[in-house]
């Protein structure tokens, strides 16, 4: 079984349309099965910095401890986190990963589908924003976090369309050893996660992976995506490979709520990849 947890978090955004991130997670929401589903209460405002580097840091805490208390599941079901920025993929990822280790199954990947690969820390991050952090918040505690457990071993993380990545993340990438894929390509993930021997996997979807042509809500665009078809062939490789024991789709900004029902079909199918 699957349970979805629906987290409207904005405050790790740092797109001009941040806010409308509220709107892609009802909108979602509104899709999905109500008696499996549950809404996440997000703080409306921004919250401070506190001393972290962490833009609104405040709001952000607050909002992981809610979304962590949401997503604890019973045994043997999966959680899939929905809405919001990349961080919210970032809290979702790290309790699979605890959660993982405490069933004695301690080897888990963590596949991160995002044309921003989020590998900045609090000195390179443009303007503070969390969601620009949150796969290295998986990997590496330089970024600050309230998240639990261990941090992943950053070799059992996989970035998989990081078509926008900046040298500053390519070096962290090269440094810590995380993989990179800039295309989507299922065979080559399949086997990138095979290769690994893992007991789990984790998979997240940044929905600006996916091409502008095919999904317009989406705050910062990237050119060159791929189509759902790919990325949902991609998906289930990678769920061939090993059991998928959670997952994440975030990013969803649309211009108005009325305007959100043009991507929904493209994003349902892809949570029912990862569901």
């Amino acid at each position: 079984m699957t349970r979805f947890v629906v987290v409207p978090q904005w405050q790790g955004s740092a797109a001009s349309r941040a806010m409308r991130l509220i709107d892609g997670a009802h909108a979602v929401a509104g899709d999905l099965p109500r008696a499996a589903t549950t809404i996440v209460d997000v703080p409306l405002e921004a919250g401070e910095e506190l001393g972290t580097g962490v833009r609104r840091w405040g709001s952000l805490r607050r909002s992981i401890r809610a979304q962590l208390e949401a997503g604890r599941a019973p045994a043997g079901e999966r959680t899939v986190s929905i809405g919001g920025d990349a961080g919210v993929a970032a809290t979702a990822a790290r309790a699979a990963v605890t959660d993982t280790a405490h069933t004695g199954s301690e080897r888990i990947v963590v596949v991160w589908f995002a044309a921003h690969p989020g590998l900045h820390d609090t000195s390179s991050a443009p303007g503070g924003a969390y969601e620009s952090m949150a796969a290295r918040a998986v990997i590496d505690a330089v970024v600050p976090q309230d998240l639990p457990g261990a941090d992943l071993p950053a070799s059992q993380l996989i970035l998989a369309g990081a078509r926008a990545i900046d040298p500053h993340e390519l070096d962290v990438a090269s440094r810590l050893g995380v993989a990179v894929q800039q295309d989507v390509d299922p065979d080559a993930l399949g086997a990138a996660v095979v290769a690994l021997a893992p007991s789990a996997v984790f998979v997240h979807v940044a929905l600006d992976v996916l091409d502008p042509a095919v999904i317009t809500g989406i705050p910062a665009p990237e050119p060159f995506g791929v189509d759902v078809a790919a990325l949902t062939r991609a998906i289930a490789a990678v769920g061939a490979a090993a059991p998928l024991v959670g997952g994440a789709l975030t990013g969803f900004a649309p211009a108005s709520p009325e305007a959100a029902v043009d991507d929904l079909g493209a994003i349902l199918r892809i949570v029912g990849a990862l569901a």
